[in-house]
Order: C-alpha cells, then structure tokens, then sequence
C-alpha cells in the first residue's frame, strides 16, 4: 500500500471518529432521558416514548459504521437517520446545515477509508 493510500484511510478513520461523537453523545442522552431531551422531543412535536428507541438506533448505527467490515451499511443507515433529522428539523422551520454537513462528513470518511470505494467511484 502507498504512501499516499496510507494517509487517505488515517484521515478517513479521524474523520469516522469525529463524525460518531456526536450520534453517540445524543444516543447517551436519549437513552438516560436527559430533560433536555425530553424537551426537544416536545419541541419537535416527538412523543416521549420515542426517546430511547432512537437512542438505541443511533447507538447502533454508530457502531455498524465504525467496524470497518459493516462501515459501508452503516453509513447508509446513518444517512437514513441523518435524512429523518432533516425533514424533522425542515418541518417545525429549523435550520438543516449541520445535519447536512453530517451527512456529507459521514461519507468522506467512508470515501478516505475505503479504498475499494475510491476504486469505485473513480474508475474508468
């Protein structure tokens, strides 16, 4: 393996890893209901029986994404997580910027990680 390959899956590894932290902050806080929490849930119009439900899914989802065999299923389902955060924010009339920009770090890391998928995406 390259130098250069080497460097590009290091950075993809820091990039996973500072994009987990904070699924896996809010999976914490939902799964100790946090009021916090339970007055975001209200907020977004979200019962409250929903809150460790969801912290359980993001804390899986994490974690399917982190080990590297399921990283590329994992980074789907957090994508479908990360889409129903969107539309949840988009419909009470909040801004979506960071969520986007999740969704986008949660592939670059995938990208930089997965040589196979550079191969991929960039083959001709």
């Amino acid at each position: 393996m390259d130098e250069g390959n080497r460097k590009a899956i290091w950075a993809g590894r820091a990039v996973s890893i500072l994009v987990a932290l904070p699924f896996v902050y809010s999976a914490v806080m939902k799964l100790i209901v946090h009021p916090e929490v339970i007055k975001g849930m209200s907020h977004l119009g979200l019962p409250e029986s929903l809150i460790r439900p969801l912290g359980v899914i993001e804390l899986l989802c994490v974690v399917v994404y982190l080990v590297p065999q399921t990283s590329v299923l994992g980074a789907i389902l957090l994508t479908g997580y990360v889409g129903g955060t969107i539309i949840t924010h988009l419909r009470v009339g909040e801004p979506v910027y960071f969520n986007i920009i999740i969704g986008l770090l949660i592939w670059l890391g995938l990208y930089l990680r997965r040589p196979r998928l550079r191969e991929l995406l960039w083959s001709t």
